[in-house]
């Protein structure tokens, strides 16, 4: 599914449906609650069914399951910067009123940074062959880490994308309203200044571009076919956003879904590397996949005792370090408004 028009037709789409969300549906910055996520959840799921029944009618049942296998995993694995996305939220004490416009750009750059991995991924496929093999071992690698890994909290000062903005960038103590930079006086004259929504954007861009590094080659495990690979993962991450919403505060409840997400992406792995010995049918991947998660979510369910030690990071600001005082909303004194 190489042909132009393909691409510029999904490009397009995508791009028109970001415009509507932001400029017509979220234009007014608000507290996204439950009842909406849900709805903007069930909308993008629908949206990506859809387009997997366009490429069943047009390309036939193997490319469409391909795709399927493809949005599954990716939308599985992104319940892990949903929990990544909610620590961060909770440390810089992030409004909930702003916090989709974050979400939302830290998306679009998302849609920019995978692009161009996916199109390297391809690249390096195609002219190394044995690199699926690279992918996979580090796949297994990356799902047995996964398993036996511990929660970790949000290490702003390591950052490094962080730590280049605020030599070159000062930053507010306060947000101001939902803008990511105001002008304030320094010296004889007046300079930009950074407020706290930009260092959560860049925060959110660098944590997804990290996730990414994971989830791009699981795909090239189901199919290499570059658009495929492409639509999966962009449908997978335009409900990011309601999603977070929807789990942000239950999601510390499925304790086993870590666990699960680490089998997926072994299983991925493993099927990577034994390709020239056994090519497992995209059907076999997309039920293992699927089997997998609903029974580390029925299990998380059914022991909820144990979930405890697990509990939802609460959304109330914290104490921050001196560095990132609890923001106050309001503008800081003499800034352009």
């Amino acid at each position: 599914m190489d042909q132009p028009w393909l691409w510029i037709t999904f490009t397009l789409a995508v791009v028109v449906l970001l415009a509507l969300d932001l400029f017509v549906f979220h234009r007014v910055a608000h507290e996204v609650r439950k009842r909406e996520a849900a709805i903007w959840s069930i909308i993008w799921i629908a949206l990506a069914l859809a387009f997997a029944a366009g490429v069943y009618v047009f390309s036939g049942r193997e490319l469409a399951l391909a795709f399927l296998a493809g949005y599954i995993i990716e939308k599985s694995l992104s319940v892990d910067n949903i929990f990544v996305f909610v620590l961060i939220f909770s440390y810089f004490a992030v409004p909930k009123r702003y916090q989709h416009r974050i979400l939302f750009w830290g998306i679009l750059g998302a849609l920019v940074l995978r692009g161009t991995m996916i199109g390297a991924g391809t690249w390096l496929i195609h002219r190394f062959e044995w690199i699926l093999y690279f992918f996979g071992a580090f796949l297994v690698f990356t799902g047995a880490r996964m398993a036996f890994a511990g929660e970790e909290g949000v290490e702003v000062e390591a950052n490094p994308v962080v730590r280049l903005i605020r030599r070159f960038l000062p930053v507010t103590k306060r947000y101001h309203g939902q803008r990511f930079v105001v002008r304030a006086p320094v010296g004889r004259g007046r300079r930009l200044i950074a407020t706290p929504l930009l260092v959560v954007l860049v925060m959110v861009e660098t944590t997804d571009l990290i996730f990414a590094v994971d989830s791009i080659p699981a795909i090239f495990a189901v199919t290499t076919d570059p658009f495929l690979v492409y639509t999966s993962n962009i449908c997978a991450i335009l409900g990011l956003r309601s999603l977070y919403f929807l789990l942000a505060s239950v999601i510390g409840t499925f304790r086993f879904l870590q666990i699960g997400l680490s089998i997926v992406l072994v299983f991925v792995g493993v099927k990577m590397l034994i390709v020239d010995w056994y090519d497992v049918p995209i059907g076999a991947s997309l039920a293992a996949v699927m089997g997998v998660l609903i029974f580390s979510v029925i299990a998380s369910l059914l022991l909820p005792e144990a979930a405890e030690a697990h509990s939802p990071v609460q959304h109330d600001p914290l104490q921050l370090p001196p560095t990132h005082e609890a923001p106050r909303i309001g503008a800081d004194p003499d800034v352009d408004e």
